[in-house]
């Protein structure tokens, strides 16, 4: 990427635009290649989610993620450039994309401002191979032509803009001009969704919970027959509501309930969503240090600080739990072996709480040496035996059937890479796909040997109830 030494802030003028974009356009003729053209400006705080309710449109592309607790908020609309890939490659296949549009990149701007410059927004499915009517391919990155980021206190907008041989500069300076002057006073239009919620209609689920036990039973003499330690089932609610369900009404109601949980809501463009509030980072890169968890055996909240620590504790000295979160954390640590990453953790797991449930949990922390980057680790963590098993191949080649629905994006692999290398991934869990006036809803639990079918179709049922809730407004 070249970063060009200008101010954006203190060339604030068409004519020093036109005049930037005119060297941008000499850059893209002697390369004899497009040049991907990014611009940042730090501006007044901004709530990136209004700003995407402003500028909503369901014919567009979008990806909004937003986690309370550590003040980061971040949303991309419009796609400038876009790639998809399948098969086992599909994670190496976009690291080149991204590299290669690097390559061919012009950036102005304090790239110091947390979460400036451009950055690639990327959806990987749970599977690798394409799967019949499905909302989004199996992996897909797109750089968006508008992005808002708020992070401690800070906002930034960036303009992401395709300069070609033949583009006609004139135009183009006036759209980014327009843009310019929008937000740097934002003037927040009112949503999309000012009628009343949509109420539901129906609610099913195929074979409903009977089903969901009897997979877990077959799943259970698969373990014992020694085919897997671990597989993760999950069951699939579809709703049907009165009306439209907009995906950014439903994230409101999941980011003020679940400020611990990553809110997401990622668009592909031809009017559906996918949307969610998932407990679970799949890994961070920030500084060359990758940070990684397992997150794995649960129980519920309780309704008194003493009730909710004695589940807590009771949660930290159950066998089937402990035993479920090994085998999550060991198949952790042995794919981050395979790249010569030795990572720290602790010795045994703490409690993370959330809402409505509470997890066992570990981090894990690694510096990255130079050569491997951030969807190289994804490409060997994902997916983990929380939201597949253990081992992984075996183990994920059953669930297909034993469940009797196609995932898509839920228990993939959901987050950005930024100009720097670094970037997060979240995986995408109590999730929704929306479309139109349906909703498919997802939860799942994880089997291994001492699961009992009717408590893990009661999890799964807790793990619903958020999404269902939210859903229902």
């Amino acid at each position: 990427m070249t970063v060009l030494p200008l101010d954006p802030a203190a060339n604030r003028n068409p004519e020093a635009l036109r005049g930037f974009l005119e060297q941008c356009q000499a850059a893209a003729v002697r390369a004899g290649r497009a040049q991907l053209v990014s611009i940042s400006l730090e501006v007044d705080a901004l709530d990136p989610l209004a700003v995407l309710e402003s500028i909503f449109e369901p014919t567009e592309r979008h990806f909004y993620v937003e986690r309370p607790a550590e003040r980061l908020a971040l949303a991309g609309a419009e796609a400038v450039l876009s790639f998809a890939a399948a098969g086992p490659g599909r994670f190496e296949a976009c690291q080149r994309w991204i590299d290669e549009t690097l390559d061919n990149t012009i950036a102005v701007g304090n790239l110091s401002v947390p979460f400036a410059g451009p950055h690639f927004f990327a959806a990987f499915a749970f599977l690798d191979g394409a799967e019949p009517g499905a909302a989004f391919p199996p992996a897909s990155v797109f750089v968006p032509r508008w992005q808002v980021a708020l992070h401690d206190g800070r906002t930034a907008a960036v303009a992401n803009l395709v300069v070609e041989a033949g583009t006609r500069i004139d135009l183009l300076a006036e759209k980014v001009w327009r843009a310019h002057a929008k937000f740097g006073a934002f003037a927040y239009a009112e949503p999309a969704f000012t009628e009343p919620a949509a109420r539901p209609a129906a609610l099913s689920e195929g074979g409903g919970a009977e089903h969901y036990a009897a997979a877990v039973t077959r799943a259970l003499a698969r373990i014992e027959a020694g085919a897997y330690q671990k597989i993760v089932l999950a069951r699939a609610k579809d709703l049907a509501a009165d009306t439209t369900l907009h995906p950014l009404r439903v994230l409101n109601l999941l980011r003020q309930r679940f400020a611990d949980c990553y809110a997401f809501s990622v668009a592909n463009g031809r009017g559906q969503s996918f949307i969610g509030s998932s407990p679970e980072r799949l890994l961070r890169v920030r500084e060359g240090v990758l940070l990684t968890e397992a997150l794995a055996g649960s129980i519920r909240r309780g309704a008194t600080a003493s009730e909710d620590a004695a589940f807590a504790s009771a949660l930290q000295r159950d066998e089937k739990e402990l035993r479920e979160h090994r085998v999550v954390l060991e198949s952790i640590v042995r794919r981050l072996a395979t790249l010569g990453l030795s990572a720290e953790h602790a010795g045994k797991p703490g409690v993370r709480r959330f809402a409505n449930v509470q997890h066992l949990h570990t981090a894990l922390s690694v510096a990255l040496p130079g050569g491997v980057r951030l969807l190289d680790v994804a490409a060997r963590l994902h997916p983990t035996p929380a939201v597949g098993g253990s081992p992984r191949e075996a183990a994920v080649a059953e669930i297909a059937g034993l469940e009797g629905f196609a995932r898509g994006l839920y228990a993939g692999a959901l987050g950005w890479v930024d100009c720097r290398g670094g970037g997060e991934l979240f995986v995408g869990l109590r999730s929704a796909l929306i479309d139109g006036e349906r909703a498919r809803v997802y939860a799942g639990a994880g089997i291994v040997r001492g699961s009992d079918p009717r408590k893990e179709l009661a999890e799964t049922e807790l793990k619903f109830r958020a999404m269902l809730e939210a859903l229902q407004g």
